[in-house]
């Protein structure tokens, strides 16, 4: 990914995680964390994910609790 996947637009972006990267679906300038609801930035804040559910994390804290929900934990 570079600069050019994400226009400067200000909207959320609609992305397609996959195993190791991801697809920009929607340009936008930034995606929700499923657990916290805050913003990540595009492209350089965006570290945590599930292909599994399609979702994004804002860090790793998020992404485990996302883990635990899924397992019913």
């Amino acid at each position: 990914m570079n600069r050019m996947d994400f226009p400067g637009r200000g909207g959320e972006a609609v992305i397609e995680y996959l195993d190791g990267d991801f697809q920009v679906v929607k340009p936008g300038a930034f995606v929700r964390c499923a657990v916290t609801g805050q913003p990540i930035l595009l492209p350089h804040d965006l570290r945590y994910w599930s292909v599994a559910r399609q979702e994004a994390y804002v860090d790793a804290a998020a992404s485990l609790e996302a883990e635990r929900r899924a397992r019913g934990r």
